[in-house]
């Protein structure tokens, strides 16, 4: 309940029909959003830059899910289609009661919505898993064993799946994710709760969030509690001054949005690095634990190829030095090579030939 009027808020650039009835969403709605990051601004405040440029992720809001979505009921195929091709998911649980708005399913009881949310999302990935195995059946009976290792993990999906649990619980790495690789299993997707509150429960959440953080904490997952409405008026507001005033109104630190994109970013194992000088200063999005040829990739592909080295100035050093110049003549540059693997912040140039 709540995930239209949040995805308007948080992309602030595509605006996705919210009402209340069921399966007001339709076809997905896709915002790339600004990732906040207070570095980036002080490293402008310090360069000066022409331009500030932040990095982005991309939201994108999908039909709602009900019980029977993996037989077709509701939007089900349609959503469950549009499902696979996210990283991640987020959840937008109701946690709140309020007569005027629809709801079929009784009493309000956001752990139970959860439950019918991975009941139909396992149901799915569990008939996903048994084709596959009914594929490979054979050649790992034939004693191929690369064909056998995956019938083991796909039957170890398969009970996963079966007990009422989500893939995700199992953690598989290296060859053994390979064998689930084809299918993209729902439950195998890192999540992301968010507990929409009403208004009196936006800063000490509620009995119903109270609820789902304890579901969501039981399998490792984390919650955010927010009022979907107030973000939604947070978003219109158009000047600095006025979003102070709307903070210290509700007793605000930040917008609850700001939260949401940190939570998403770090949920997809992602890391910021910036290229800073007088033309531009720009945050860059890689995932944690790639190499500095792998970084310089996302700037073009032929940084990649062409790779010599990079210079590297970690943010603390460039915030206490205040620019290039002054860490370079400090020893505070340090050269880097092929195998550097790139820290969130690292502030990068790099030299390359092609």
């Amino acid at each position: 309940m709540g995930k239209s009027t949040l995805f308007n808020a948080v992309s602030n650039s595509a605006k996705a029909q919210a009402s209340n009835y069921r399966f007001c969403t339709i076809e997905p709605n896709v915002g790339q959003v600004n990732v906040p990051d207070e570095r980036l601004n002080k490293l402008a405040e310090l360069v000066k830059p022409q331009r500030i440029l932040p990095t982005t992720i991309e939201f994108v809001d999908i039909a709602g899910l009900v019980k029977g979505a993996s037989k077709g009921e509701g939007l089900g195929n349609k959503f469950l289609a549009n499902i696979r091709e996210v990283d991640a998911i987020i959840h937008v649980i109701r946690c709140f009661e309020d007569e005027n708005i629809l709801r079929e399913e009784g009493d309000i009881n956001p752990v139970n919505d959860k439950g019918i949310i991975d009941t139909e999302l396992q149901l799915k990935d569990l008939d996903s898993v048994e084709k596959k195995i009914q594929r490979v059946e054979k050649q790992a009976k034939t004693g191929d064993p690369k064909m056998k290792a995956q019938y083991e993990v796909l039957l170890q999906c398969q009970k996963c799946l079966s007990d009422g649990n989500n893939v995700r619980s199992l953690n598989l790495e290296g060859e053994d994710r390979e064998a689930i690789a084809d299918i993209f299993l729902l439950t195998d997707k890192p999540v992301l709760y968010v507990a929409n509150v009403d208004e009196a429960a936006l800063l000490t959440g509620n009995k119903y969030s109270e609820a789902l953080k304890k579901a969501a904490e039981a399998e490792g997952a984390t919650i955010i509690v927010m009022n979907n409405s107030i973000e939604a008026q947070i978003a219109e507001l158009e000047t600095d001054e006025d979003k102070e005033m709307f903070f210290s109104e509700y007793g605000l630190k930040e917008p609850g949005l700001n939260r949401l994109i940190r939570s998403a970013y770090d949920l997809l194992n992602l890391i910021t690095y910036f290229t800073a000088g007088i033309q531009e200063v720009r945050a860059w999005t890689i995932h944690r634990g790639w190499k500095a040829p792998q970084a310089a990739s996302v700037i073009h592909t032929d940084f990649e190829k062409g790779f010599i080295k990079a210079e590297v100035i970690g943010y603390n050093d460039f915030v206490q030095y205040g620019s290039e110049a002054a860490c370079r003549d400090a020893g505070r540059l340090r050269i880097e090579g092929k195998e550097y693997i790139v820290q969130d912040g690292d502030v990068m140039h790099f030299r390359f030939n092609v």
